[in-house]
């Protein structure tokens, strides 16, 4: 499952998702907005998104993943909209039999998302100035 959200994230309830009877490893990631980013100071952030294909693209990822890496669940949803620091902008989830598994979807996932779904972000920072940042 792929989503985009504009509230923050119930991370327990995605958490709860991913119960699986064939799991014996459970691997999270949770991007969180920092207070800085190249030597400057970070306020806030905005993403925007071309939600209709960043849902069919993040999902596609997503399966591929899950496919490929042979696990049970893999959850991935991203924020959009405003965010301040220490929010959950990108929240990975997956349930895997093995943790190696666990782990190398976790992670095809996460570079995946940030490299091929259209999602830009904005950031602003305390000296007043903002820009858009270029895609990894």
């Amino acid at each position: 499952m792929f989503a985009l959200h504009t509230e923050p994230f119930d991370t327990h309830a995605l958490r709860r998702a991913l119960v699986h009877d064939s799991a014996g490893a459970v691997v999270v990631f949770e991007g969180v907005v920092r207070n800085h980013n190249d030597g400057r100071c970070v306020c806030s952030l905005r993403y925007e998104a071309y939600a209709e294909l960043a849902l069919a693209e993040g999902a596609r990822i997503v399966d591929a993943a899950r496919q490929r890496q042979q696990v049970a669940a893999v959850i991935c949803v991203h924020r959009v909209g405003t965010l301040q620091v220490g929010e959950i902008a990108v929240w990975v989830g997956v349930a895997a039999s093995h943790r190696d598994a666990a782990f190398a979807a976790c992670r095809e996932v996460i570079d995946a998302v940030k490299q091929q779904v259209p999602i830009w972000k904005h950031e602003d920072y305390v000296d007043g100035s903002n820009e858009w940042l270029h895609p990894l």
